[in-house]
C-alpha cells in the first residue's frame, strides 16, 4: 500500500511540474509558417477560380480560369484541407503564446473559411470556390492589419499561376 501511495504522489508531482512549462518553440516562426506554407497554399486555392483581363494584340481580353479536370479539383481540395490544418496549427499554444486573444479568432476564422472552401470544392461549385477564396483573403488581410508581416515577408497578394503578379 505504501508503494502505490508513494507512486501516486510521485506521479502527481511529476504531472504538476509539467504544468508550469511554457509552450515548446515551434519548428517555424509564425512569419515563416505564413510565408512558407500558408501563403503558397492559399495561392493554390485562389488560383483555382479566377477571372483575369489580359492584353492580346493590344486589346483587353477577359477570361475565366476554372478547374477543368479531377486533378484541378483535387489540388483545390487539398489546398483547402491544408489551410484548415495550418489554421488549427496557428491556434496551438506554441503559436498563440504571447499574442492577444484575437490571434485565435483570426486563425479560427481562417479554419472556418477554409472548411467552406472544402465544401465548395466537394460541391464543384466554382462560384462558391471564388467566394470562399475572397473570404480567405479577407481573413488574411484583417489578421495582417492586426499582426503586420515582418519586413521581407511577402504579403498575402494572390499571384497568377505564371507568378508574374498580374491578375
Amino acid at each position: 500500500m505504501k508503494k502505490s501511495a508513494g507512486f501516486a504522489i510521485a506521479a502527481t508531482i511529476g504531472l504538476l511540474a509539467g504544468c508550469d512549462k511554457a509552450p515548446e518553440q515551434p519548428e517555424k516562426t509564425a512569419q515563416q509558417l505564413m510565408a512558407e506554407e500558408v501563403q503558397p497554399t492559399a495561392e493554390i486555392y485562389w488560383n483555382t477560380v479566377r477571372y483575369e483581363s489580359v492584353l492580346i494584340d493590344e486589346k483587353p481580353v477577359s477570361r475565366d480560369i476554372l478547374p477543368k479536370t479531377d486533378e484541378d479539383w483535387k489540388r483545390a481540395g487539398d489546398a483547402a484541407t491544408k489551410l484548415v490544418e495550418l489554421a488549427n496549427q496557428l491556434q496551438t499554444p506554441e503559436y498563440a503564446a504571447g499574442r492577444r486573444s484575437d490571434w485565435n479568432q483570426f486563425a479560427g476564422a481562417l479554419a472556418e473559411a477554409s472548411q467552406r472552401g472544402q465544401q465548395a470544392v466537394a460541391d464543384r461549385d466554382v462560384d462558391k470556390v471564388f467566394e470562399t477564396g475572397g473570404l480567405i483573403y479577407s481573413v488574411c488581410s484583417a489578421c495582417h492589419q492586426a499582426y503586420p508581416p515582418a519586413a521581407g515577408i511577402p504579403s498575402m497578394v494572390p499571384e497568377t499561376q505564371s507568378g508574374d503578379g498580374s491578375a
